[in-house]
């Protein structure tokens, strides 16, 4: 058996056990790897046991994925776990807003590791804007390409330098959405070039990085009639343009601004160039058509994802307590620490 499984696809599950059917479900399918959400977390030991019958039933070291970003975005809360600010407020208040952003990350992915996952969706490349919709604004580390860039690489290395594989998200760029992806179809109608002076420009910067995550948009200078996640158009200019040779997945299947049934939604992902189906509801029947449209991972496919396996590596040794004081000095803001006093 291939070491990165052989399904296209990125699936999660229902509760904070894993059930037997479930288990041989997985086992069938052989996904990529899991992510987890709030549903799945109730303590440090439940969330161990959970992550270990994960990889147990597909019999390898799968990647298990979460959306730990701080703010109104993390699973993984008090009282086991540390609280965060949200990100646009930590940047705007940390004395060395780089630096702080690194510690942070790095203090993510010691949590995360602690718990058997090893990757997060994180860093959010996508350039905040007046009219970004609230559902993502105060997600975001800054109003212009070369802060977001700057932070974001940051983010990346701390949760790389924490043995956490970052999944830099949402290309080609998110921030000029002016309605919830959720819950309907975003369009973007300014031109090409603002497009890659401004929201592309963080991407490129991060292009190396192994692993992405897709948009769920209309971006009609590029293609009018198809979101990024569906659009060979918009893939392609994610591959040539702005340089991502690395495993891209899509944004949740499951979003409404998506039509159609799973199957279908599938299908024209893959078919516009994206390595893995992600699928987050832990529903089975949904899963049984991601999983059956998605189909075997390709060649390309295949060497992308045992390339981001291999960035996987174990924590550089850091003095956690440390890193806590330091990041809690940048932070403080008289009488107002950014930092929560949670601990694992």
């Amino acid at each position: 058996m291939s070491g990165t499984g052989r399904t296209a696809a990125i699936l999660g599950c229902l509760g904070p056990e894993l059930s037997a059917d479930e288990a041989a479900f997985f086992r069938e399918a052989d996904p990529f790897g899991f992510i987890l959400f709030a549903r799945n977390v109730e303590s440090p030991q439940q969330l161990r046991r959970l992550t270990g019958d994960l990889r147990a039933a597909v019999g390898r070291e799968a990647p298990v994925l979460v959306d730990q970003e701080g703010g109104r975005v993390q699973r993984l809360r008090a009282p086991h776990w540390r609280e965060w600010t949200p990100p646009l407020e930590a940047v705007a208040t940390a004395r060395d807003p780089a630096r702080a952003m690194w510690l942070r990350a790095r203090l993510i992915a010691h949590e995360l590791r602690g718990v058997g996952i090893d990757c997060n969706c994180a860093p959010t490349a996508d350039v905040a804007r007046e009219a970004t919709h609230p559902f993502l604004k105060n997600r975001l580390y800054g109003a212009d390409p070369e802060t977001v860039s700057q932070i974001s690489m940051a983010v990346a290395e701390g949760l790389m330098a924490g043995g956490v594989l970052p999944v830099v998200k949402h290309l080609p760029g998110h921030g000029l959405a002016r309605v919830d992806s959720h819950k309907d179809l975003p369009r973007v109608t300014e031109t090409r070039a603002d497009l890659d002076r401004i929201d592309f420009a963080p991407f490129r910067a991060l292009n190396h990085l192994p692993m992405a995550m897709t948009a769920h948009l209309v971006f009609e200078a590029i293609d009018p009639d198809r979101p990024a996640t569906q659009s060979p158009a918009m893939i392609e200019v994610i591959r040539r343009d702005i340089g991502f040779q690395g495993l891209l997945m899509t944004d949740d299947l499951s979003m409404q601004a998506l039509s159609g049934s799973h199957g279908q939604r599938t299908a024209a992902a893959m078919a516009a160039g994206c390595d893995l189906a992600l699928h987050c509801n832990g529903k089975v029947e949904e899963m049984a058509e991601v999983v059956a449209a998605a189909g075997i991972q390709s060649p390309a496919t295949r060497a992308r994802a045992e390339a981001a396996l291999a960035a996987r590596r174990a924590p550089d040794p850091v003095d956690i307590g440390a890193l806590e004081a330091e990041l809690r000095h940048l932070m403080e803001d008289g009488n107002h620490p950014q930092l929560a006093e949670g601990h694992v």
